[in-house]
């Protein structure tokens, strides 16, 4: 059974790629950065990429879809900003909170930083709890690690679900993958060999653990680098230099720590390869670094649909409630 979906904040559509491989079909991405569109369009030609302001959009009322995701502004909640949350002009959960009420999907799911999950936003949280309850859903968060499926690196991200209430015994969060994702050595050797790097196997026994979470920055701060001093000291105990991002990889007779490509990156995030990023290299790798790691999406998204497909068998007496579980 197919089901239709819309994407807010779409990005270079790491999110909506996760929720594709999960079956979901989407009707409109929505994205301002026109790069990012540019991308999105670049790799699904037929994916009907809307580019604009979320707080300008208003859908279609003949529309009818089964899921609203998407991944909003975090700097009003990442402890790396000033955590304003409500009072930041970037928070657009009122606009998301918004749209479920103008379409109302069967089910909603946001992502956004850690911090969200900080005491200091209790009520916020609380607050979004309430508006959701008051429209017939029932919601929960949780706190997931990219590397706990598949990905390469930690990545904790923080995940809002909301499902009808009539399919609140339905939905379950995703287990963890049984087996842990190859270090970064195993997952770049081919590219950090690819022009022939004499020192490539030696790097690659370096580098014998997951990546420090990677960050895109934003359009006021932050270059195409992995991060501030701390990241890069992480970055430098896997012998990648960390203060920036080269344009190819080392050639055959480099010496010193190598610098990753937005390929490599890419790679990192759990995007194919085959997925192609527009725009300059510091735009680049902000879509990449900002994106949501699509096996990630994937696995929630699963979850989402057999929460569907659960619903619907045990409407239609196929199932009995007892193994619902």
């Amino acid at each position: 059974m197919g089901y239709k979906s819309i994407e807010l904040c779409a990005g270079a559509g790491g999110q909506a790629l996760g929720l594709e491989m999960a079956g979901f079909e989407h009707l409109e991405l929505l994205e301002i950065d026109h790069n990012a569109c540019n991308t999105l369009r670049k790799n699904r030609p037929h994916w009907h990429v809307v580019e604009g302001d979320i707080r300008d959009y208003s859908p279609k009322p003949s529309v009818s879809i089964d899921l609203l995701a998407g991944g909003v502004p975090c700097p009003p909640f990442s402890v790396a900003g000033k955590q304003l949350g409500s009072k930041d002009e970037r928070d657009l959960f009122p606009e998301a909170l918004r749209l479920v009420k103008e379409l109302n999907p069967k089910a909603v799911m946001l992502e956004n930083v850690r911090g969200l999950l900080d005491s200091v936003f209790d009520e916020y949280r609380a607050g979004i709890i309430r508006q959701l309850e008051k429209l017939g859903y029932s919601t929960d968060w949780r706190l997931l690690n990219a590397s706990d499926y598949g990905v390469s690196q930690l990545r904790p991200r923080v995940i809002f679900v909301a499902v009808k209430k009539d399919l609140e015994d339905f939905f379950f969060w995703p287990n963890p993958a049984i087996e842990n994702p190859p270090p970064v050595g195993d997952l770049l050797f081919d590219l950090m060999a690819q022009n022939g790097w004499s020192g490539a196997k030696e790097w690659r026994k370096t580098a014998c653990d997951i990546a420090p979470t990677i960050v895109g920055g934003s359009k006021k701060h932050g270059g195409p680098d992995l991060g501030p001093t701390r990241a890069r000291t992480a970055w430098a105990t896997l012998g990648v230099d960390g203060k920036g991002i080269a344009n190819n990889p080392p050639e055959k007779e480099f010496i010193g720590m190598p610098r990753l490509t937005t390929e490599m990156v890419a790679r990192i995030q759990g995007f194919p390869n085959e997925w192609v990023f527009t725009g300059g290299k510091t735009n680049a790798y902000r879509q990449i670094g900002n994106a949501f790691p699509p096996p990630v999406a994937k696995a929630v998204g699963r979850q989402i649909r057999k929460a569907f497909d659960m619903y619907a068998a045990f409407v239609e007496h196929k199932i009995p409630e007892r193994n619902l579980a």
